[in-house]
């Protein structure tokens, strides 16, 4: 009669493209669309987001860090000027689970740098 709680908890989580939120899609989905030949005959396809595995330097982490990402992502990532900033500035949604990932692992990195720059209070 009415949905268990774990499942509704489990609904909020899913994502329509999980492959997105393995890497940097930066908001890149499946598209869908038809086929139209000649004949005027539809068939459904889709077209999948241009994905590249990069090594892209983390100047927080003092790293490469080893992600799958878009083209589009690529170029806000350069608009940003280096992966720490993109992962920083950009909106969650964007980012997904492995973007959250390292923003997390950069967070904690700046505040390890902060914490050791500063002078112990006596």
């Amino acid at each position: 009669m009415f949905a268990s709680l774990p499942s509704l908890a489990q609904a909020a989580l899913s994502a329509p493209f999980k492959r997105s939120q393995l890497g940097l899609f930066h908001g890149k989905m499946k598209q869908y669309g038809n086929n139209v030949p000649f004949s005027k005959k539809k068939t459904r396809r889709t077209w999948l987001p241009n994905v590249q595995s990069k090594r892209l330097f983390s100047e927080t982490l003092g790293e490469n860090v080893r992600v799958k990402v878009t083209t589009r992502a690529l170029k806000t990532i350069k608009k940003y000027g280096g992966l720490d900033q993109y992962v920083m500035k950009t909106k969650t949604d964007l980012l997904g689970w492995e973007g959250m990932r390292l923003r997390i692992l950069v967070r904690e990195a700046q505040e390890r740098k902060v914490n050791k720059a500063s002078p112990p209070i006596l």
